[in-house]
């Protein structure tokens, strides 16, 4: 799609429930958010993901209110909230902290927001009710936070944030307190729960698998920039930048030198990839996950798949140096004189490593397939 053809497709486009365009955030001369222009759609859960620093937080409390952008806009379903204060905005909150009123039971928590509404005591009481039975809490309303667990104060403070319907609902790294198997549990919780209500929803994270496994949407950010946005598949599978792909998973990096048409050299060893834009021999890193690495023969008795083996063009004969045992798969080192000092790493189902009976020590051969291998413009240094 040329530049005309995508301007023409973004007038026709209906309009998003929140809008943000040409956003800029200083805190004095540090510069957070550098022209951030984002369209979030009615009903999408939306994650912004990124390391520590990144700007995200700070996305968050701009579209809340709690910091205004030092410029640009944001729209929330067709009207201008820029400069309007969180009172004034339709949304609902949910901190990492989970900021609930320790002096206050259960009940009288998710009734805060309800309280000046103009709603009955009757409807106040009703709702909450509902709300509780919704996340799973109906028998806790008399008890004050201190004697619930961490899972079931996060879900409390959900049921106060949702309370008022609110049109956006905002989650700021709200799983990041939790042990590891209350945050797997509780992420489908959520998820089920903002596909029932259907509530527009952003939630910021650092944890890439609770971005994956929730987001309808990832919105990398790195440096108060948008690095990619793009659906989970997308953004794993066909990340735009280096810093995506590494960001994202695991990524063998490797060195290389862009060659002639859908080539590249890595060690004097010509490699085939599906394409890249650079012009021959500029210095380029080549990019493969480990879980996309393939024994020879490890699959050979599966019909079909993209993982079957393409051309024997990319294949390498390899030095198993080490093996490192994850539950399900092995991690295996591998060497081979085209990566220098560096190594290979590969991913190999348990199945796949007796078949073939890799060992450390010995030797195998690998493909490389060319639709996995991707290719990057070297940073500097």
């Amino acid at each position: 799609m040329n530049e005309d053809d995508q301007v023409r497709d973004a007038e026709h486009r209906p309009d998003p429930y929140l809008k943000i365009e040409n956003l800029w955030k200083a805190f004095g001369k540090f510069v957070a958010l550098r022209d951030i222009s984002l369209r979030i759609e009615d009903g999408e859960f939306i994650c912004f993901l990124g390391p520590s620093g990144c700007g995200k937080t700070t996305l968050l409390r701009a579209i809340a209110g709690l910091d205004l952008q030092t410029r640009g806009t944001v729209e929330q379903g067709g009207r201008d909230v820029s400069n309007l204060p969180p009172s004034q905005r339709d949304f609902g909150i949910v901190f990492q902290s989970y900021a609930l009123f320790p002096n206050l039971t259960i009940e009288r928590n998710v009734a805060y927001g309800l309280e000046n509404t103009g709603r009955s005591k009757a409807e106040i009481k009703e709702r909450v009710a509902s709300l509780l039975q919704l996340v799973g809490l109906p028998d806790q309303g008399r008890k004050y936070p201190a004697q619930l667990s961490g899972g079931q104060q996060q879900r409390i403070a959900l049921a106060r944030a949702i309370a008022t319907n609110p049109g956006l609902l905002l989650l700021d790294e709200p799983l990041s307190a939790l042990d590891a198997k209350v945050r797997v549990h509780l992420r489908h919780e959520i998820k089920e729960l903002q596909r029932k209500l259907g509530v527009t929803t952003v939630m910021v994270t650092h944890d890439q698998e609770e971005a994956l496994t929730m987001a309808d949407r990832i919105v990398v950010m790195n440096h108060g920039v948008i690095e990619q946005v793009g659906t989970p598949t997308d953004v794993y599978r066909r990340p735009q930048t280096l810093f995506v792909a590494d960001f994202i998973g695991e990524m063998n990096q490797i060195p290389a030198t862009a060659g002639g048409e859908a080539q590249i050299d890595i060690g004097g060893v010509v490699m085939q990839l599906a394409s890249h834009d650079f012009p021959k021999g500029h210095a380029i890193v080549a990019a493969i996950r480990p879980e996309d690495v393939i024994p020879h023969g490890a699959r050979a008795h599966e019909p079909g798949g993209d993982d079957k083996i393409e051309t024997e063009a990319n294949a390498l004969e390899v030095d198993v140096a080490e093996m490192e045992f994850l539950g399900s798969f092995w991690r295996c080192t591998l060497k081979h004189a085209c990566f220098k000092d560096g190594n290979l790493y590969a991913d190999f189902s348990m199945n796949a490593v007796r078949r073939l009976d890799v060992r450390e020590g010995g030797r195998m051969t690998v493909e490389l397939p060319k639709s996995r291998l991707m290719a990057f413009d070297r940073p500097e240094g």
